[in-house]
């Protein structure tokens, strides 16, 4: 361990490394698994970290999980799960916008609660410009909606955002935990936008009677691409997320769930297959995974362990201890404030990698693990609903502005933020009060 000297080269330059690898992850000048990569190992050739440190750095679980997940969705996209899903929808709604806009925003947050947000909307964003597209009303209402419903969901549950996944991975936090603590507060602020995405649209949009009569007559089953593998797909789903409900009883961990559901997927999908297509079936699956997510992950959590082990946080942690004068009230409200305006202009990742080992320094000076307890949630609430502030605050922000621009539909991020970020505020302010009236 070096000193925490803020003078010292190791100190210094970690720093440095980890404000360049943010600064090119905002202004998305060079690809941000490229920089954080590159950034790792600049670190490891400087010294400042030795390749032992940089991989015990990493958390494997975090990975394992992403890559799981990701691969059983792509199988079960091929099925036409999704598309199903959508025509179902959309006719529940009976065809009227108002009522897509709710059911699909609700699917969206139901699914990103259990699935990965951005996974979600890669989903759902396909299925609205069908249905918009049927019903001739505009999609960008839709797309704002999505997008903060998947990150609103995912706060929900431990497997919903890759945050959560990481601070019950330090913490030790279970499935059963999360939903306990963040799921009340989580369907409170999920009805106060979807009261709000209502009046700022919801209330004018109009569809035209002939094109609703024609989206009540589309057959969901057509959107179906292969049953038996829709049946499976659906099967393992419910299989996986019931075993992460219960990870602690059968003692795994998600990534090892995530990665046994994601090759039994891959196995089903082979089966009625030749032979000769096995390899080539299994690299398209593999194609689908978000490999720049996952390097970018991998270079993060090495830049991060550089900057903890040069004594950076441990210095942060000093000052955060200090700043709060070791009342928890301050330290809980003081994170979740923090946290949510950082995660709306930085990636939440990074900022959460850089905090789980400052807030660990807390635990003494409280009384150990379980007293920070409120101290995470805030984090947890902080970094996932902060993420809704801008453009690139998140993840599945970034994936529908792509989807968007690449269908002609305009998705900035000053239209995107200027609504967005009051409307996060707002959802922080009554987290804020939910932390002072469960915890204090």
């Amino acid at each position: 361990m070096h000193s925490h000297d803020p003078q010292s080269f190791a100190f210094l330059a970690s720093s440095a490394a980890l404000v360049i690898v943010y600064a090119l992850v905002v202004t998305e000048l060079v690809n941000r698994a490229i920089v954080a990569v590159l950034g790792a190992g600049l670190l490891i050739a400087l010294g400042i970290l030795s390749q032992q440190q940089a991989i015990a750095a990493v958390d494997f679980n975090t990975i394992g999980l992403l890559v799981g997940m990701m691969i059983m969705v792509a199988v079960a996209r091929k099925s036409g799960l999704f598309g199903y899903v959508a025509v179902k929808a959309a006719q529940f709604a009976r065809g009227s916008p108002a009522g897509i806009l709710f059911a699909l925003a609700l699917v969206t947050a139901i699914l990103s609660a259990f699935l990965n947000n951005v996974t979600t909307i890669l989903l759902v964003v396909p299925v609205t410009f069908l249905v918009c597209g049927e019903l001739k009303v505009p999609v960008y209402p839709f797309l704002f909606a999505e997008v903060f419903a998947s990150n609103i969901g995912g706060t929900a549950t431990l497997i919903g955002d890759p945050p959560n996944i990481m601070i019950g991975s330090a913490a030790h936090l279970s499935f059963d935990q999360f939903l306990l603590h963040l799921a009340p507060v989580v369907l409170v602020i999920l009805a106060a936008q979807f009261a709000v995405n209502h009046l700022i649209w919801g209330r004018k949009l109009r569809a035209d009677a002939g094109d609703r009569a024609h989206v009540m007559q589309l057959k969901a089953a057509e959107a179906i691409e292969d049953r038996r593998l829709l049946r499976w797909s659906v099967i393992a789903l419910l299989l996986t997320t019931a075993a992460f409900a219960v990870e602690d009883q059968l003692h795994l961990q998600a990534a090892t769930i995530a990665m046994i559901g994601g090759a039994a997927m891959l196995l089903i999908d082979n089966i009625p297959l030749a032979h000769s297509e096995h390899a080539r079936n299994v690299t398209s699956a593999l194609n689908e995974i978000e490999w720049i997510t996952i390097f970018f992950f991998l270079g993060l959590f090495m830049v991060v362990g550089a900057v903890e082990h040069a004594g950076v946080l441990a210095w942060l942690g000093d000052r955060l201890i200090a700043a709060t004068g070791s009342d928890m009230r301050l330290a809980a409200s003081g994170t979740l404030w923090v946290s949510a305006v950082l995660s709306a202009i930085v990636d939440n990742i990074p900022f959460v990698a850089t905090m789980i080992p400052l807030i660990k320094t807390l635990a003494p000076h409280f009384g150990g693990e379980a007293a920070i307890q409120p101290v995470w949630w805030s984090l947890a609430l902080g970094a996932c609903l902060g993420g809704n502030g801008t453009l690139v605050g998140a993840s599945p922000n970034l994936v529908a502005a792509g989807l968007a621009e690449k269908a002609g539909v305009e998705f900035s991020f000053l239209k995107f933020t200027a609504l967005a970020f009051p409307m996060m505020l707002a959802s922080i302010g009554l987290c804020q009060i939910y932390i002072l009236w469960r915890y204090f």
